[in-house]
């Protein structure tokens, strides 16, 4: 089914009797040709491109539980293309390039808005350095306008310009920047991925990997055995866990990252806004709530939820810039868990395994990544090589010195 205006008003006219589900929910086959481990945005992603753009449809994605239940649906949905480093900013500006045709390649309503995104500068020395960032982002292709003081006084007049701890100096605006709809985007890349015949199955855990003479074979799940050319591992937080079944050690930490929604308000924020003296990011969803977020809890943890140590210190960063945030009422809050990698970027790249691939280690960058992460991903798949613009995100890079550290923190995961 092709969901259009027209299609829209003759339900509406016809009692909505006319509707289907978005997509099958099939049992697994013995065997397909490529095999996704995790049914997020990453991996629905992928098995989306694996299709669309290479002709592989004898593809399955496994997921342990419902599809939008991870990180996918527990995100702050912000997406943008804001980086310094060659190895990141050609690939999140594809990214970016990506979401703001999503729409139509999935013919789904994802509820891409691109309300731009504000980085604050409260420095002199963060001047420069959101200038040198900026020219590095219109070197790759990306847009980026610095706004002295009096611009950014127009255009987000409920700052606190006259007696903040850290004044503003100014700020970078990604224009093209915004947010997106986050379960929606779950959505739209799995009905995309269904009608071109991909498998996906719910409720199905990874129990294992069959692996022989170097090669693995398939995986062992709840549902039983299912062979596999190829398996995809695209599991967010849970990549630890879930690559010691085929007995490897990541370099990535598991940490909770917590996110908060305030009441429905009238519109306040016409984009994005960051902290740039602290870790602190809001927007404005188009129900009205307040969507904010901060530092993950600095400990190791697998649970959805986070502590209070963390929620005082993000709600403190708010009220620096915007006291009038305090007005609001909290509605709800919960916790994603975030892969950090060693250096603060991402991996996709095959494992020394024979057919297992790897996806993961994505930080507080996922969300925005999600299609070329699924693109890049489906091309190391198809073609057993990089995508160019992941050329850099490869095992090999810690031990070869070749680190792509946007924040120069070194390999402490959890100040990525």
């Amino acid at each position: 089914m092709r969901y259009s205006g027209l299609k829209v008003i003759k339900e509406a006219l016809t009692g909505h009797k006319g509707w289907t589900p978005a997509w099958r929910d099939p049992e697994p086959q013995p065997r397909y040709d490529i095999v996704i481990i995790g049914g997020g945005g990453h991996g629905l992603a992928t098995a989306h491109y694996l299709a669309s753009v290479y002709g592989e449809h004898r593809v399955a994605v496994i997921e342990k539980g419902w599809i939008g239940g991870g990180n996918v649906g527990r995100n702050t949905t912000i997406i943008r293309s804001n980086y310094l480093l060659d190895g990141n900013e050609p690939f999140y500006e594809f990214s970016l390039k990506l979401w703001e045709g999503l729409e139509q390649d999935l013919n789904y309503n994802a509820m891409v808005s691109q309300r731009g995104v504000m980085n604050l500068i409260h420095s002199d020395a963060q001047r420069d350095a959101f200038i040198r960032r900026g020219n590095a982002m219109i070197l790759n292709g990306a847009d980026a306008e610095y706004l002295d003081l009096g611009q950014v006084k127009k255009e987000y007049p409920f700052l606190n310009f006259d007696d903040a701890r850290f004044p503003i100096k100014g700020g970078l605006a990604q224009r093209r920047g915004g947010t997106v709809r986050h379960d929606a985007v779950a959505w739209g890349y799995a009905r995309a991925a269904d009608s071109r015949g991909v498998d996906i199955i719910q409720n199905c855990e990874v129990t294992g990997f069959r692996i022989k003479d170097g090669k693995c074979l398939g995986v062992e799940t709840s549902k039983g055995f299912i062979g596999a050319g190829r398996v995809g591992c695209a599991v967010a937080g849970n990549s630890s866990r879930l690559m010691a079944k085929a007995g490897m050690r990541l370099p990535i930490e598991s940490h909770v990252l917590q996110a908060f929604v305030t009441e429905g308000l009238k519109p306040v924020l016409p984009g994005v806004i960051t902290f740039g003296a602290g870790h602190f990011y809001v927007s404005q969803s188009d129900k009205g709530g307040l969507v904010f977020g901060g530092d993950i809890d600095g400990y190791n943890s697998y649970a959805q939820r986070g502590n209070l140590p963390v929620v005082e210190d993000v709600c403190e960063s708010g009220m620096a810039i915007m006291p009038m945030i305090g007005r609001a009422r909290l509605l709800r809050m919960w916790g994603g868990i975030m892969d950090m990698s060693m250096d603060g970027s991402p991996i996709i790249d095959r494992t020394h395994i024979e057919g297992l691939y790897f996806n993961g280690g994505w930080c507080y960058g996922g969300f925005k990544a999600t299609p070329a992460s699924g693109y890049a991903f489906a091309h190391m798949l198809a073609r057993d090589e990089p995508h160019h613009t992941a050329a850099a995100y490869r095992f090999d890079r810690f031990r070869t010195g070749h680190m792509i550290d946007e924040k120069g923190m070194g390999n402490q995961p959890n100040l990525h």
